[in-house]
Parts: structure tokens; sequence; C-alpha cells
């Protein structure tokens, strides 16, 4: 039985997925197999996984008629053996000690249900600032708690990145639900707390690419983030309740009250430094400055205030007034 079951969905990718499968059999971990799900690809594809499992029987490959990612997944996760399954894309590569570092990593932390790792963007050379602050996001997430504070700000696991345990990922299974179905997952993962861990080592060459799903595919649009977002907030942080206080009402904010709203959720209260605001009503909350908090502690705060340093800024105002992130308020932004 293979301690790791990778599993590498595949469409079309015949220019980089020779180079993917070539870094998995560089690992240092031997015990592993590869579930190469070809989602009825038109190219050279099939062609090419189907050499490296005539060299090395580690390599399965299932052919498929085209369904689509999320399908396609799902008959990776009935397919895998191990306990542990690794995701990888067909246009990534890893470095030769990622499946045993992270597997290590699970082993040493039973609570765990999965863990990622640091990731580098490539080529350098067409990273957008976004992708770059992203990226940089993502590597100085450290820790479970780190990863499980920051969960509603944007997906916290870069997700060929993610090693899960068979038994949970077959529970959960993805869901097409008309957004992300990889930070879908990993909220649904985090719902019951830290759970999810950081193996803080760039182990996964990510590709940037202009026709990479992220960015041509409609479950990516901001909009539809905001939609996963709010409801997994409604699942989450706002379970039982059908009021908060907001902290910003910026583009960000605004999208997520009209987001919440569909869901039954309003804000009581919001809070915002904009002069014109400050004093006047919002679909029926008062805008208040952030003062307002001194001496009392809402039952559910959701900041949606973008930007790492105004992020940070508001996070050191709540701590030095009392309120616990995650427990009192959450990011959002």
């Amino acid at each position: 039985m293979p301690r790791v079951s990778v599993l590498l969905p595949v469409w079309n990718a015949e220019a980089t997925l020779a180079t993917a499968l070539s870094s998995l059999a560089r690992q240092t971990l031997q015990n592993w197999e590869c579930v190469i799900v070809d989602d009825g690809s038109e190219d050279a594809s099939p062609s090419i996984a189907s050499r490296f499992a005539l060299a090395d029987p580690r390599f399965r490959l299932i052919p498929r008629h085209h369904a689509g990612l999320v399908e396609t997944l799902n008959a990776g996760v009935d397919a895998c053996r191990a306990p542990l399954v690794a995701r990888m894309d067909a246009d990534d590569w890893m470095r030769s000690e990622r499946l045993e570092l992270q597997a290590d990593a699970l082993d040493a932390s039973p609570s765990l249900e999965a863990t990622g790792c640091f990731v580098r963007l490539f080529p350098r050379s067409v990273l957008t600032e976004g992708r770059r602050a992203y990226e940089s996001w993502l590597d100085s997430l450290f820790d479970a708690e780190t990863i499980w504070r920051e969960r509603f700000i944007e997906c916290p696991v870069a997700h060929p990145t993610l090693m899960i345990r068979r038994p949970r990922l077959s529970a959960l299974r993805y869901r097409d639900r008309g957004w992300p179905e990889d930070w879908d997952l990993i909220l649904r993962l985090l719902r019951t707390g830290p759970k999810v861990g950081n193996v803080p080592v760039r182990l996964l060459g990510w590709r940037d690419r202009q026709d990479r799903l992220s960015r041509v595919d409609p479950r990516y649009d901001l909009a539809r983030f905001t939609d996963c977002r709010a409801w997994h907030l409604h699942r989450d942080f706002l379970n039982g309740t059908s009021h908060y206080v907001l902290w910003g009402h910026g583009p960000t904010g605004r999208n997520l009250r009209r987001a919440l709203s569909k869901l039954g959720h309003h804000p009581s209260v919001i809070i915002d430094v904009h002069p014109r605001r400050i004093g006047n009503e919002i679909h029926g909350a008062p805008v208040v400055p952030p003062k307002w908090l001194n001496g009392q502690i809402p039952s559910r705060l959701i900041v949606s205030v973008a930007g790492k340093g105004p992020r940070g800024e508001i996070r050191s105002t709540l701590a030095r007034m009392g309120f616990r992130e995650g427990v009192d308020y959450v990011c959002t932004a």
C-alpha cells in the first residue's frame, strides 16, 4: 500500500505534463502512487501519461470523458488508495522532498486533517503585483492557527500544495457550487477549528498562466469569491445569529454586506472612518467611528477592510480593546 496518493487531474496539458511527472519521479519518499485522471484530453497528454506508466507502475492513468475539474477530481479521490492524498496540477512541479516533508508533518500532528506548503510562482517575469502579494501572503502563514485565523481573507492554502487524509477527503469530496472548489474545501475543513497546517518551505513551483482556470473560469470571478466567503461565514462564524457588526463599508464591505443579506444576516452597526458616512444610516444600520467599540464587545464583528496594512492596524486596535480574533471577530479582506 502506498504511503501517499498523488491526485493529478489532466486536461490538454501536453506542454507541461512531463515536467510535473518527472518532478514526482524524483521524490525522496519512494512509496507513492500517482493517480492521473485524464479529463478527455484532445492533445498528447494521455500518451505522455501512458509513457510514464509503462516505465513506472506507480503512475496510473485513468481516462475519462470530458466532464470538468470537479467531477474529474472526485473520480480521482475514489481511485486513491493511500491514507494520504497529495494534490498536484499538470502544469506545476515539486521539489524532491515535498511528499516526505508533508507526510512527516501529518504523522507528527494527528490532530491535523491536512497540510499545505509554501510556494513560488513562476515565471517571475509575468507576475502581477496582485499575484506577488498573494504569494507573499501564502508564504507568511506558518502554522495551523494562522491559517485558521486568515481563512476568510482568501484561500490560505494553494490547492496544488494540499496533502489531506484520505478518509476526510472522501467524506467531504469536491463540490461545484459556482465558486472556487479549492477554497470551498479548505473552509469546510476549517469549520471545526485549526485543522490545516503548513510546511514553511517552498516545496512547489506554481505556474501562473494567462489561460489558467483561476483567470478564465466564471467560478473564480471576484463576485463568486464574495459569495463563497459569505456562505461560509453563514455556516461558520455567523451561524445562529442574524445580526453582526460590520467594520468597513468600502467596495469590499458593501459587496459582502449584500451577499450576507441574501443569507439572512444584516449589520446592526457599521463602523467606518469616512467622515461623510459617520452619523448616517446604511440600510437601517447607524454608521459610527471605531471608538464606538470602547467598553463593549459585540457578539459578532466582521472586519472587511482590504489591505495588509489597514488590516494590521485594525487588529492591533481590537487587541488593545480585548477582542479575540476568531472568537469575537474575523477578518474577511
